[in-house]
């Protein structure tokens, strides 16, 4: 058909015709114009909510409720043979020694008190070289603090909970007439789901496996692992709420019950789970002054004994320990245990020797990766191993 029989404008006067032109032309302005308000308006609101959300603090420990992922710290995936620290990158004599302390960096008596290490006129008051918002590093031979940030304030201590559950069931352990290290513990069905539910790190126990009390006390420290931490606590006391009641008994014989209280003995977050770094640096130096504790804290890896799940064991490793060790500390970091839950971000406690045999424990608690924490702990030691 032609297509002048198919279009209005034939009949159109040349009058009609312009009008009509007009009006098409009018329309697709308007259009044209209305589509680039629409793009300025989708490109404004994607600017805004990246700008937003790059200027979005993280969640300070304790604050709202967050699905309790119990951990899988950063620093326990191996690297691969030959692969470099990556983002950490190495640290300079310089940048060790230098932990930028703030103005009126020496403690005065203003200061808030610390009940469980004096402050001296030499205690350091750190500032943001060292990452970690909370931070002690104590001389336990003098009981004093050589620097520290926000030491007396409450932290969610994740996974480091389990250097007082280590504590906790070697001691009751070694007190007993019944128990003892060699004999053998069932891995039940509840432990296994508990730490499934919970998304808790483990061992590698599997059900029904039948492994040593002292395969459980290396996989509640090497790996983290809560499978080994509630199998110690059904070993000790008959149930982890038992256990937790002998957890929060030492705290107090430790002058802890103040400050520190443990509704677990895993490390899940939970609002009454709280203590300070302080108040773990003394859990720290309790558990290496037993000498089983110490021993297992200090343990690089470990093979676990042979089962019928697992005929050559399972090969344990101490992922902070063994990334820290070939950093120069100034000294040697012989014990450390980490943690990591959302609410408390990266967290260790780590116990070194300085050159003249000088004893300290050091804790950083919330810190933005596994590596971030490793790093605080060596500049820490680098300055302060280094003092004269």
């Amino acid at each position: 058909m032609n297509k002048h029989f198919d279009d209005n404008s034939y009949w159109m006067s040349p009058e009609q015709r312009r009008r009509q032109s007009k009006r098409k032309r009018r329309k697709r302005v308007l259009i044209w114009t209305l589509c680039n308000i629409g793009l300025a308006a989708v490109a404004i609101t994607v600017i805004f909510f990246f700008v937003l959300g790059r200027g979005k603090k993280p969640e300070k420990p304790g604050g709202a409720n967050q699905p309790a992922k119990a951990e899988q710290e950063a620093s326990q995936a191996p690297l691969a043979d030959g692969q470099t620290d990556g983002q950490a990158g190495t640290v300079s004599d310089g940048e060790a020694n230098n932990t930028q302390e703030e103005p009126g960096s020496t403690q005065g008596a203003q200061e808030e008190e610390n009940e469980n290490y004096e402050t001296t006129q030499d205690t350091k008051r750190l500032g943001k070289k060292i990452t970690s918002k909370y931070v002690i590093l104590a001389d336990i031979d003098n009981g004093t603090i050589v620097a520290r940030k926000n030491e007396t304030k409450r932290i969610v201590p994740a996974s480091m909970t389990k250097v007082l559950t280590l504590l906790v069931a070697v001691e009751q352990i070694e007190n007993s007439n019944t128990k003892n290290f060699d004999e053998k513990f069932k891995i039940t069905d509840d432990i296994i789901d508990y730490c499934y539910t919970n998304e808790c790190s483990s061992a590698g126990f599997e059900k029904k496996e039948k492994v040593t009390v002292k395969d459980l006390l290396y996989g509640t420290v090497l790996p983290s692992g809560a499978d080994a931490a509630l199998g110690l606590a059904e070993y000790v006391a008959g149930s982890q709420d038992a256990f937790v009641e002998l957890m929060n008994e030492k705290l107090d014989e430790l002058g802890l019950s103040e400050t520190a209280h443990f509704t677990n003995c895993v490390g899940i977050y939970n609002e009454d789970h709280y203590c300070t770094v302080s108040d773990m640096a003394v859990m720290m130096e309790a558990a290496v002054a037993n000498d089983m504790c110490q021993e297992i804290l200090s343990a690089r890896t470990y093979n676990t004994s042979k089962t019928k799940q697992h005929p050559k064991g399972i090969l344990l490793s101490n992922w902070f320990l063994r990334r820290i060790e070939d950093k120069d500390a100034g000294g040697e970091v012989l014990c450390g245990k980490t943690g990591y839950v959302a609410q408390s971000g990266n967290c260790a406690v780590s116990y070194g020797k300085g050159k003249n045999g000088e004893n300290y424990i050091c804790v950083t608690a919330n810190t933005v990766s596994g590596w971030s924490c490793i790093y605080d702990h060596v500049k820490l030691y680098k300055r302060f191993f280094s003092k004269p």
